[in-house]
């Protein structure tokens, strides 16, 4: 078998297990926003929202090192060098060490004078939040000490040790819900410690596994000097982008906040829900790609590599449009069915953010060979200073009377300019063929939107609305998409592998 083929199995059984993963977390979490909801009410419920998203408005710091770590120990990995890459963990480990000090510092000064003076909560509700705010800021503590434990998992491409460690955590999420309902305790109070338990518990039973499985997860006594200094160099260059990408996220929560209260907070806090649900659909098909791309660079395989460029784009496309579509389609009757209460502004929201999601998604890989390459100080500078015109852009709209929608309309075309200006840097940092990635790509992408569409569209027109209707709706447009996908977006090399592991899994189950 070629090592072409060998990678290619290994993405297909880490997918796998990703979207095992996934499909868990996906359930329970769906589940347990209606439960939250409905137990918290709409203004407690946006409150743990937008208060827990001041502290994750310090991320940024640590979301520059998480591309780091990544880039790095899957480099290390891919260059096999077990002394250097016990050097390179221990050094990630080393500066998010810092980064937790310097979030945690930043939380209790700035961020908390911001929920005093700055946050629209309710007087009696004060307390309660501030026990959320705390206890997010140990929560983020957490996170950031395992992201090199996370990142060795990753690079590793054990996929599956998410998935088993997944079943403890949405586990532990259904015994936090069972406990809210029967509880008379302050229920927003009570959500906030247990889920930081829970985090907390978990990130021990990862780092356990690291260290049991992974020689270089051991801590060793090291300071590399240059090494800090060209990891934190890359952090440098990648944290403007990421700056963009929390003030995008976060800062229009804090932004609408401030304009419409804790109830609008609740109608964006669905709409990130249902877009996190459905993103996880490609993100996790990617999360298995990319480390590939990124060692099919280090080895200078650029046939390989832009064959697998094309191929996860497109595929990643075909999974989040073949499940947004239909809920785009059905948004309102479906968040009735899944939300007893659902929050003003939710329906446009959700489609919003799903077909921003759709168009950033087609991109993701070529940013992980854009990253891969170390190269990024002039591409960081010009997209995330492109992503950062988001937030005052909808401040000065929401100033001149503009509604909560206009915010999203605001993001949506500046994310259109910004994939647009991806292309320019793709030639420059990975020399790819312009034309051929637009033919491959686009093209195929946009065909299959466009008559997946249609054709979707004239079906609803037929049907009186109904709950059958949306059954059959939501049902036929997924079909229609993977029909579409299989006949207009795929090739035929791409058709012949796709029914080649048809007949595979098929005859395992004869």
């Amino acid at each position: 078998m070629t090592a072409s083929a060998l990678d290619s199995k290994r993405i297909a059984k880490n997918t796998i297990f990703l979207y095992l993963r996934m499909l868990l977390i996906m359930a329970v979490s769906l589940f347990t926003s209606r439960v939250m909801l409905n137990t918290l009410g709409v203004v407690d419920y946006g409150l743990n929202n937008v208060v827990g998203g001041v502290v994750t408005m310090f991320a940024f710091l640590n979301t520059a090192m998480v591309t780091a770590s990544q880039r790095y120990i899957t480099f290390g990995l891919a260059k096999n060098d077990p002394e250097r890459l016990k050097v390179i963990f221990t050094t990630s480990f080393q500066i998010h060490v810092i980064i937790a000090i310097i979030i945690v510092l930043l939380g209790e000064t700035i961020g908390l004078w911001f929920v005093y003076n700055k946050m629209v909560i309710p007087p009696d509700r004060m307390g309660a939040a501030l026990w959320v705010y705390h206890l997010s800021i140990v929560t983020m503590v957490t996170s950031i000490l395992s992201v090199p434990y996370n990142s060795a998992i990753i690079a590793h491409e054990k996929m599956g040790a998410f998935a088993v460690i997944s079943i403890l955590e949405v586990v532990f999420k259904l015994v936090i819900v069972y406990l809210l309902v029967l509880t008379s305790f302050d229920k927003l109070i009570l959500l906030a410690i247990l889920s930081t338990g829970v985090q907390i518990l978990i990130r021990y039973i990862y780092t356990f596994y690291c260290k049991k499985h992974f020689e270089e997860s051991t801590l060793i006594k090291v300071y590399d000097k240059q090494l800090v200094k060209e990891m934190g160099g890359f952090a440098c260059w990648n944290l403007l982008g990421n700056i963009a990408v929390t003030l995008n996220g976060q800062g229009l929560n804090l932004l609408i906040n401030m304009f419409f209260g804790p109830a609008v907070n609740a109608a964006r806090a669905v709409a990130v829900q249902v877009d996190t649900a459905v993103d996880r659909f490609s993100s996790n098909f990617l999360m298995a790609v990319n480390p590939q791309l990124t060692k099919l660079y280090a080895q200078e395989n650029r046939s390989d590599m832009f064959s697998l460029l094309y191929r996860s784009s497109k595929f990643a496309f075909f999974l989040i449009f073949s499940l947004s579509l239909p809920i785009i389609l059905e948004t309102e009757t479906i968040l009735e069915l899944w939300l007893k209460n659902v929050p003003e502004y939710s329906v446009p929201f959700v489609q919003m953010l799903l077909i921003i999601a759709i168009i950033n998604t087609i991109a993701r890989p070529s940013v992980t060979l854009i990253s891969a390459t170390g190269e990024i100080k002039t591409y960081q500078l010009v997209i995330g200073g492109a992503l950062l015109t988001i937030l005052p852009l909808s401040y000065i709209v929401l100033k001149l009377g503009g509604n909560p929608i206009s915010v999203y309309i605001v993001y949506f075309v500046v994310n259109l300019i910004v994939f647009i200006i991806r292309l320019a840097f793709m030639k420059k940092q990975i020399d790819m063929p312009i034309l051929e990635y637009l033919y491959k790509v686009i093209l195929r992408c946009t065909m299959v939107a466009m008559v997946s569409l249609g054709a979707s569209i004239a079906l609803r027109e037929t049907l009186s609305k109904s709950l059958m209707s949306v059954v059959i709706v939501g049902t036929m447009t997924f079909i229609i998409v993977l029909i579409c996908s299989y006949l207009i977006g795929m090739t035929g090399g791409e058709r012949q592998f796709v029914n080649n592991k048809i007949r595979s899994i098929v005859a395992r189950l004869h």
